[in-house]
């Protein structure tokens, strides 16, 4: 039997923790990257050379490495990151070595990831979720000197995750890019695509927001996966409950639906939020599988074997 054709959208840890997971079980995994980042390394090759963030398709690359010395070997060069003061401090050599290949192919760029992950021998695919560089801009609500509640509009993925307050909506500058052809070929012909976990609003979210993106996620026979993260800790959660998190995903994409949404226990602590996140699955059309997907010794942080038994169980109701 052939290994069921996966399709993986997000961002950042969050995305490397599900092909992580996904990696033991199936051998035939895309992964869809957001390119919105705009801090740290990725932020100051974007700006130099205005090319897509390579960032978060180089941690997702380094995730489907294979799984030999080779392999691991080339992950861990792609993954070092330079330290000390000089131009270089800070920047992974994967980020550089991507910024070589675009800038030797250029208008290439998934030419060019296709070549670092022959280099890793790369257990599937990575692709850009679009093929230009992405802002994103949110409405926040962050409170006054007289602890009332005031909009404020904040642009940047980078600025977005560390701003107080709370989201309200986000959308992409542009508003309405084209998608990245490859990816819309593979959610085509995807059995499952997975959405999530990873910060929300700047890694999850944004692939709602790209039309073309969205249609072919309304149109895919595949089975949808919604994974939840397994804390609120962090600053882009901030005022939001788990089943908040899904409500942003009705309110951003109406009409999107799934077929099931995993979260963790720790999120669902109490009675009255495990009602609210059911009623709020209910409306995504979604089942909700309630199982132990995080590690116990370190809070926030997906277990990927534990996440790999959620995954392996939604696929075995695949046709």
């Amino acid at each position: 039997m052939r290994s069921p054709r996966v399709v993986a959208l997000g961002g950042g840890h969050g995305l490397s923790a599900s092909l992580q997971a996904l990696r033991h079980t199936t051998e035939a995994i895309t992964a869809v990257v957001t390119v919105a980042d705009d801090g740290g390394s990725s932020g100051r090759l974007r700006q130099q050379f205005d090319i897509l963030p390579p960032g978060d398709l180089r941690m997702a690359l380094a995730a489907l490495c294979e799984d030999t010395q080779w392999g691991h070997q080339w992950s861990a060069v792609l993954q070092h990151r330079f330290g000390g003061y000089g131009e270089l401090a800070g920047h992974p050599l994967g980020n550089l070595l991507i910024t070589a290949l675009w800038d030797l192919v250029p208008g290439e760029e998934v030419r060019g990831l296709d070549l670092v992950g022959r280099l890793l021998n790369t257990r599937g695919r990575v692709l850009p979720m679009s093929l230009q560089p992405l802002d994103i801009e949110a409405t926040m609500g962050v409170p006054d000197d007289l602890g009332q509640e005031v909009l404020v509009t904040v642009r940047g993925q980078s600025r977005i995750a560390k701003h107080p307050g709370r989201v309200d909506t986000i959308r992409l500058v542009p508003e309405e890019p084209a998608a990245c052809p490859e990816a819309l070929e593979s959610i085509k012909l995807a059995d499952v695509v997975v959405l999530g976990p990873g910060s929300w609003f700047t890694s999850v979210m944004p692939h709602l927001l790209v039309p073309d993106l969205l249609q072919a996620l309304h149109s895919t026979p595949a089975t949808r996966v919604l994974t939840l993260n397994v804390s609120l800790t962090d600053d882009e959660a901030a005022g939001y409950t788990v089943a908040g998190h899904v409500e942003a995903i009705l309110q951003h994409a109406p009409g999107l639906t799934f077929d099931h949404v995993i979260a963790d226990p720790q999120v669902v602590s109490t009675d009255a939020e495990r009602a609210a996140l059911e009623d709020a699955v209910a409306r995504l059309g979604a089942h909700l599988v309630v199982t132990t997907v995080g590690k116990m010794r370190a809070p926030g942080v997906h277990d990927t074997l534990r996440l790999a038994a959620a995954y392996r169980d939604v696929m075995a109701s695949l046709p």
